[in-house]
């Protein structure tokens, strides 16, 4: 019975905690090692699987508080989002470019959000969880999530519209 449970509910989150992961550390290696280790620790834990009212949640917040331990071990503080593209038909090449530019452009201005808040806009506005699973997941207060949410939106922002000024 655990092992079809780890496989139909654990195992399909990994790609998730993989990408968390990867936006935490900003190294593919590391992040892989990262969620090996999260998915031993669950499995090793099988028997609290019963207590745990969202595994997914109980994944992310082990993958986080692993991600920031290898982080603090190694005195990093560079965050890097997984990039991706999601276009449709109609789009011009002119226009992919121009998309990937201003996600990257993004993403460098959320590499200088304090730690909470990238992880906050990192889990709703990337990976799109609502705001109760971001609490859940960082361990902090509904209101918090949307205190840092609106922090880092709100700094994202004036540095864009100031970088916009000066080109």
């Amino acid at each position: 019975m655990s092992q079809d449970f780890f496989t139909e509910t654990v195992l399909p989150i990994k790609n998730k905690l993989y990408r968390f992961a990867l936006s935490i550390t900003s190294s593919s290696a590391e992040a892989e090692d990262i969620v090996q280790e999260v998915l031993v620790k669950i499995w090793q834990k099988k028997q609290d699987w019963d207590k745990v009212t969202n595994m997914e949640a109980w994944g992310m917040r082990m993958t986080r508080n692993l991600s920031i331990d290898k982080l603090r071990s190694k005195h990093k503080r560079v965050v890097e989002l997984d990039t991706s593209y999601n276009g449709s038909d109609n789009v011009t090449p002119e226009r992919i470019v121009q998309s990937k530019d201003t996600f990257n452009h993004i993403k460098k201005l959320m590499n200088e959000l304090p730690e909470k808040q990238k992880a906050a806009m990192q889990l709703r506005d990337i990976e799109g969880y609502s705001y109760k699973e971001i609490s859940e997941a960082l361990e902090i207060p509904l209101s918090q999530v949307k205190i840092y949410l609106f922090r880092a939106r709100t700094a994202i922002r004036k540095k864009l519209l100031k970088s916009s000024l000066h080109e």
